[in-house]
């Protein structure tokens, strides 16, 4: 009896381990670190990817993205990135068009310092989550961290620590992300280096 009692135990330990590492969320998968990682993306556009200096850089062409080859629809990623005043680049989730990603189609997590609609500069979801104005989050000149959670309709972003904005909305609910490299109107965009970027499932 004691020892059908040891067993029984064993297995609720078991099982409560098991609830705990499923609500946990899988394992953190790294797409970009430092020079690695190009090949787990497919491009679009012409821009200059290329691995330099410790990171994935971009700095010339009309503009582009990095996309991933995987879908996601619950997760989170963090990822490390140096851009200038002048860059104008982001993080796209969920895009339904894996092949013409913008922000009429995807969820963009912006990094635009000196977008003339500054409620939707660095740190926004453009379209859907605004950030407060004067916007108080800037990118330019330093690395920087973005985290986002995505989880259902509830998407959270964090910069530098820092929650930016957080919305429930369920236009889009999975697909591939891409990191972009964009242009200031006719003007060219600054440089953007993506150090590390990861990505696990909830």
């Amino acid at each position: 009896m004691k020892r059908l009692s040891c067993i029984a135990a064993g297995l609720l330990v078991v099982a409560l381990t098991a609830v705990g590492c499923a609500h946990m969320g899988g394992e953190w998968v790294t797409l970009i670190d430092g020079e690695k990682g190009l090949e787990n993306f497919n491009r679009i556009g012409d821009v200059n990817w290329r691995a330099e200096r410790g990171a994935i850089v971009g700095d010339k062409g009309k503009g582009g993205h990095l996309v991933s080859k995987n879908a996601y629809k619950d997760f989170e990623i963090h990822a490390e990135f140096w851009a200038e005043s002048t860059t104008n680049s982001g993080i796209f989730i969920r895009a339904s068009d894996p092949n013409k990603i913008g922000a009429d189609n995807a969820y963009e997590v912006n990094i635009f310092d000196m977008r003339p609609g500054q409620e939707y500069a660095t740190g926004a979801i453009v379209n859907f989550a605004r950030v407060p104005l004067p916007n108080p989050y800037k990118a330019g000149g330093k690395w920087n961290t973005f985290e986002i959670h995505a989880k259902g309709p509830e998407v959270t972003v964090k910069f530098n620590g820092a929650v930016t904005v957080s919305m429930r909305d369920s236009k889009y609910a999975s697909g591939p992300f891409s990191l972009q490299f964009g242009n200031r109107g006719k003007e060219p965009g600054g440089a953007i280096k993506w150090r590390k970027v990861q990505i696990r499932a909830l």
